[in-house]
């Protein structure tokens, strides 16, 4: 008989998510990929455990998060560096690190306090959550209200059969996330010709501030103004992760996981892959620049 394994949720702090790596290859269905904001904390946390790099896990926003091991599990934490304790069953409380595959004994309690920075923290339990799949995955897009219910204190999360390898690997060696001001790369939009030469240039030499109108859609972002040279209405263009869309205010938004499928306004910039990752650990508050790539 297979042995049950579950994780139960007690508390969930400001956001907790299910999320693997998203539904990709669905524009044409209105359904944008979503998954895990900042992918390579996922597949760092997966890989760890052994597990494929998409199996899903939570996605932490914050901090807050408390849940008790039923039946013995491993776990990993990657992304944003919270503090975090486990408990077991005496009541015996120790500290466990990030980037480090660690045992939670069956009715251990695993607990996070808010990260020191970033924002996003990764729980990676070797086997993935087993949730019910929404067309193909098992991500919750919080826009299009797709895939499972945010786990909620009680919900009971199962997890999968632990995969046939091993975890190799004790610790991941792995640079701290940016304190300071992250800078961005980015490549010309579709739509930069919407906005004066000067425009680009003014993206590239300012800071701008994330502001607390932010979520996993995207970021609004505080600065200077961007000049557009042509006024109207675009008809709706498909968006991607990471595009810099820019509305009458001339203040940008960035989009990330959840963004919608299409936009009107123009697309002035679009931010390399890999640096999605690093602009969704940005806290409201926080301070980014953004540099042009070179070809």
């Amino acid at each position: 008989m297979r042995e049950c394994r579950v994780l139960e949720v007690l508390a969930t702090g400001p956001m907790t998510t299910v999320q693997d790596l998203g539904r990709p290859g669905r524009g044409d269905l209105g359904v944008c990929r979503s998954g895990a904001a900042d992918r390579g904390a996922l597949r760092l946390a997966n890989r760890l455990l052994a597990n494929p790099e998409g199996a899903a896990a939570l996605e932490v926003t914050l901090g807050g998060l408390k849940v008790r091991a039923r039946g013995d599990l491993l776990v990993a934490l990657a992304g944003a560096p919270s503090p975090a304790t486990t408990t077991d069953a005496a009541g015996r409380t120790r500290g466990i690190g990030h980037q480090a595959v660690e045992r939670l004994p069956d009715g251990a309690t695993l607990r996070l306090g808010a990260p020191r920075r970033g924002l996003r923290t990764y729980v990676a339990v070797r086997g993935g959550l087993d949730v019910p799949e929404v067309l193909g995955s098992r991500a919750t897009d919080i826009m299009a209200g797709l895939g499972p219910e945010r786990p909620a204190p009680g919900s009971l999360l199962p997890v999968g059969p632990p995969p046939a390898g091993f975890p190799v690997v004790d610790l991941a060696p792995v640079l701290e996330l940016h304190h300071g001001e992250p800078v961005l790369q980015i490549l010309p939009g579709p739509r930069d010709d919407w906005f004066s030469e000067e425009a680009l240039k003014t993206l590239c030499s300012e800071p701008y501030e994330v502001t607390t109108d932010s979520n996993r859609v995207g970021m609004r972002l505080s600065g200077p103004r961007l000049e557009r040279v042509r006024e109207g209405e675009l008809p709706p263009e498909g968006m991607v992760p990471g595009a810099l869309q820019v509305p009458p205010s001339g203040r940008p938004t960035l989009f990330l996981a959840d963004h919608p499928v299409t936009g009107g306004y123009p697309v002035i910039a679009v931010v390399r892959t890999r640096d999605v990752d690093r602009a969704a650990q940005a806290r409201p508050g926080q301070f980014i620049r953004f540099r042009l790539a070179r070809a």
